[in-house]
């Protein structure tokens, strides 16, 4: 017999297969997190896309940090255009629109991830603009949690990033301070206790704003 929901596309598996439930470390956020019931591993092997992981269904430590500092300090992102870059589950994007930001864009490149932010975002009742365009779209600022966890990864994205921040684009970087994360570039803003990938055991994990070349 298939395992329940095998079938299901992707909206309404997350819709009825996840658990809709508030963030531990920031209540005033929920997001569709599976369970050990959810069945998340063999619906994703039926559609051939068991090959890499479901980024996209967990709140990492880095965007967990930047939510927090987004929630402690408003005035960085009210009013202002975001960009949530590599927003994963949204996290990021929803905490800057609670924090009153002005618009924002939401750069996720599985479109699993497109699917899961935007059903996320409309949970808490903001929105989030996918970003399918080419470069980076015209923002004030670019919030980027957990984009340097592999050396591949950081190799990419960091002179995209230091490039808007060349260009006058404040960037905000999340992170636990991974092995690849280039410190260096980097100017710690504030520390945070907080899980990852739905770990029970807080991590360190950082903020911090990114220099330009």
């Amino acid at each position: 017999m298939p395992a329940a929901g095998i079938g299901l596309a992707p909206a309404d598996f997350i819709r009825t297969r996840l658990a809709l439930a508030p963030l531990p470390f920031y209540p005033a956020i929920a997001l569709y997190r599976p369970t050990p019931q959810s069945g998340l591993t063999a619906w994703l092997a039926a559609r051939d896309q068991d090959a890499s992981p479901p980024y996209w269904a967990y709140a990492w430590a880095g965007g967990a940090a930047l939510a927090l500092y987004l929630d402690a300090h408003k005035q960085t992102v009210a009013g202002r255009r975001v960009l949530d870059f590599g927003a994963g589950s949204g996290l990021v994007g929803i905490a800057a629109a609670r924090a009153g930001a002005a618009r924002i864009w939401a750069l996720e490149p599985d479109p699993l991830g497109q699917v899961a932010l935007t059903l996320n975002a409309k949970a808490n009742g903001v929105e989030l603009a996918l970003w399918t365009g080419e470069g980076l779209p015209p923002v004030d600022i670019i919030l980027a949690g957990d984009v340097f966890y592999d050396a591949a990864v950081a190799a990419a994205t960091l002179p995209l990033l230091r490039e808007a921040a060349a260009a006058g684009t404040t960037v905000l970087v999340g992170d636990p301070f991974r092995r690849d994360l280039p410190l260096a570039t980097l100017q710690l803003l504030a520390e945070y206790a907080v899980p990852d990938m739905g770990a029970a055991t807080p991590v360190r994990a950082g903020v911090f704003r990114l220099a330009g070349p």
